[in-house]
């Protein structure tokens, strides 16, 4: 029943949408050299890469941290800030979207304060790649976060104790011993991360600019828009290898059975 269930509804469009991109609106490779020879595809394509990185990062920079915080002190700091992150799975993203599109929008608190500060004009903070990636990154900073937590969750703390009995200062103990037993749950979450965010679509459309577009927004636009079903289809494969191509990559050197720690 399981491989039922994912044939229907996963293996089944998926083959038909390879299908239909070598085949709307003639069968040939048009739709895939349309892609590669237009210069604004392929620069949506390289936006769409390079938020991924940058979004990867910034998680992994606020999230690391985070998960030392909660994994170290325990207790019931622990447990408030664990919730804090769990609530975040509780809530629809596209609520939290429309919360920055308030918060971020020309009537809200961050407008006004920097209306406050003497800013006048007050600097654009909406609908560019910067309340897109802000956006991007409130949703995804959980996964980075329990991925970094599961792996440092088992680290022996004896380890720690057995470098400071040795004259290792904390930093040091730190630097040698704790983060290189972390290193896998910073793979894990930033490969976790990376990938969400190259299909990422309502956040970059509500909350960033026509520049700041992703491949995902341009598949919508496409079907939506224009009815062009094999341009999209091919799009949406080329998105598919690309992710593909990354999680072999992981599983090459990692292993996919460890990316949940």
């Amino acid at each position: 029943p399981a491989m039922i269930f994912i044939i229907v509804l996963f293996v089944v469009p998926l083959i038909e949408i390879i299908v239909i991109s070598f085949t709307e609106p003639t069968v040939s490779l048009a739709n895939y050299r349309e892609f590669f020879a237009t210069k604004l595809y392929s620069r949506v394509l390289f936006n769409t890469v390079t938020t991924s990185f940058l979004v990867t990062v910034i998680c992994l920079i606020l999230a690391y941290p985070l998960a030392y915080v909660i994994v170290r002190f325990g207790g019931k700091l622990a447990m408030l800030l664990l919730l804090v992150v769990a609530m975040s799975f509780w809530t629809s993203f596209l609520v939290r979207t429309y919360a920055w599109l308030v918060i971020l929008g020309s009537k809200g608190p961050v407008v006004k304060f920097l209306s406050w500060l003497g800013f006048d004009p007050t600097p654009q903070v909406l609908y560019n790649q910067f309340a897109s990636t802000l956006g991007i990154v409130h949703i995804l900073i959980p996964y980075m976060v329990m991925s970094i937590y599961a792996i440092m969750r088992k680290i022996d703390p004896s380890h720690l104790r057995a470098a400071a009995s040795l004259g290792a200062p904390p930093f040091t103990a730190f630097r040698t011993v704790f983060f290189p037993l972390s290193l896998p749950g910073v793979v894990n979450g930033c490969t976790l991360v990376f990938i969400i965010c190259l299909g990422f679509y309502v956040t970059p459309v509500l909350l960033g600019g026509p520049t700041d577009q992703m491949i995902a927004g341009l598949i919508g636009e496409q079907i939506e828009e224009l009815l062009e079903w094999g341009f999209a289809s091919a799009m949406a494969v080329v998105l598919l290898v690309t992710t593909m191509v990354l999680l072999w990559i992981y599983n090459r050197f990692v292993g996919l059975e460890k990316l949940w720690g």
